[in-house]
């Protein structure tokens, strides 16, 4: 889904303003120049903007893919869903009853059946590489 940059939870007003010079403006973009580790990287040296922020906002940019969670977004980022691999583990029904008690509704709020839509989708729209970590080269002698 499309959406404005500063649609991101915890996006400052110089990231965006980075971003954009960086011919970035929205989060379809920013999820495609942020997938790889190695992009990531050479964004974060480019924008000034860290690789393990930029990582953030491309897990937010994800869950903005899943169909029909986009209203329920912030509640499931505050029930500890940050990334598709976090939404991959839950267990619909579990995560169902959690945003049924913290919203205090039985109507208006997603069915069991859409919520185990949000992570089926999960699965198929995990595209982001998880940064490597380096690994010390060792001396030949």
């Amino acid at each position: 889904m499309y959406r404005t940059l500063e649609y991101l939870n915890g996006i400052a007003d110089e990231d965006v303003r980075r971003l954009h010079t960086a011919g970035i403006r929205h989060t379809n973009q920013l999820l495609h120049r942020t997938s790889l580790d190695i992009d990531r990287r050479r964004l974060a040296k480019k924008t000034g903007i860290s690789a393990e922020r930029l990582l953030e906002f491309c897990h937010q940019c994800t869950l903005l893919e899943v169909s029909g969670m986009e209203r329920w977004l912030p509640l499931v980022r505050r029930l500890g869903v940050e990334s598709m691999r976090d939404l991959r583990a839950q267990d619909a029904k579990a995560l169902h009853a959690r945003i049924v008690e913290r919203t205090g509704l039985a109507a208006g709020v997603p069915t069991p059946s859409d919520v185990e839509y949000w992570i089926s989708q999960a699965t198929a729209l995990d595209i982001i590489e998880t940064p490597e970590t380096e690994k010390p080269i060792g001396v030949v002698s």
